[in-house]
């Protein structure tokens, strides 16, 4: 069997992000052959991230890439933060995000059958996987188109842990980059739930509606009264959850919403549609300290 050079487990690790050892054992394995032993280490890895796959993965990055009249926005969990602000990890995500708006899937699943560079997306993920020694997921992405009236805004907060799309209607003249980051960049800080109060499902109202009413029964006041109040604490509600009653955060006297705001740049500006995702929301985060994970691993 041939000699494997050093220069030639160099070219392997760079092309795979393997160790050392497992890189001279699949050219030991490979004779030799580096696109075998490229072959034998993803196999590796896929085995490697079938081990772990039931790990929680609820940190990660966000990555937005626009061109033209599109955007995508995209999000892509690891296990912790160190991964996240790994450059490795970092280029594949922000990288991803350019193939969904070029590729434009269906779906997560779609997206990972995709081409790309030679291999699949399922397997670029499998690579990263044995080259970070973490679970990683893709968990979702949003693409968004411009008609002609249209603007598209984006924002990246918090270390590409927060990342918002938004969608402006208009004259062409009211259409401008920074009204829509100014926009793009309430959504990031203020984490709206609807548009507008029309879009709030009828039951999330009646939910409200319900603890208002249980917080108010023993208050001894007339049936009447007790509706005015509801009707009070239910338009609050809509002030805090729905994007276009929200108080505008650039605005310094916190009386303006961000609907008069858009009025006031534009009579004829509207907020048609938004995108935020923000890292693990909504995911379990990971318990174990860092001695218990030491304890399992002598187990």
């Amino acid at each position: 069997m041939a000699e494997i050079s050093a220069n030639l487990i160099k070219d392997l690790r760079e092309k795979t992000g393997a160790g050392i050892v497992d890189c001279k054992k699949a050219l030991s394995e490979s004779g030799g052959d580096l696109e075998k032993a490229v072959d034998i280490l993803r196999k590796t890895g896929a085995a490697k991230a079938e081990k772990k796959s039931g790990r929680i993965t609820a940190e990660g990055r966000v990555s937005i890439r626009s061109e033209g009249s599109e955007a995508a926005l995209i999000e892509v969990n690891c296990e912790t933060d160190f991964v996240a602000k790994n450059p490795d990890f970092q280029g594949f995500v922000d990288g991803l995000a350019g193939l969904v708006l070029k590729a434009k899937p269906s779906g997560v699943e779609a997206l990972l059958e995709s081409p790309w560079d030679g291999r699949k997306v399922q397997e670029a993920l499998q690579a990263m996987v044995a080259k970070t020694g973490e679970n990683l997921s893709v968990r979702r992405f949003h693409r968004m188109s411009a008609a002609s009236d249209e603007k598209i805004g984006s924002y990246i907060h918090l270390g590409n842990k927060i990342g918002v799309l938004v969608k402006l209607k208009g004259p062409r003249e009211a259409l401008k980059d920074e009204t829509a980051r100014d926009v793009a960049m309430h959504v990031a800080a203020s984490s709206p739930s609807y548009l507008a109060r029309e879009n709030i499902p009828a039951e999330a109202l009646e939910r409200e509606k319900a603890i208002y009413r249980e917080q108010l029964k023993d208050s001894n006041k007339p049936p009447q009264v007790i509706e005015k109040i509801l009707d009070g604490k239910l338009a609050r509600f809509a002030d805090d959850v729905c994007l276009l009653n929200q108080a505008f955060v650039k605005d310094p006297t916190g009386k303006q919403s961000v609907a008069q705001f858009l009025k006031a740049t534009h009579p004829e500006l509207a907020l048609v549609d938004f995108v935020r995702y923000q890292v693990g929301e909504g995911l379990a985060r990971r318990e174990d300290d860092f001695a218990a994970e030491v304890a399992k691993a002598r187990q």
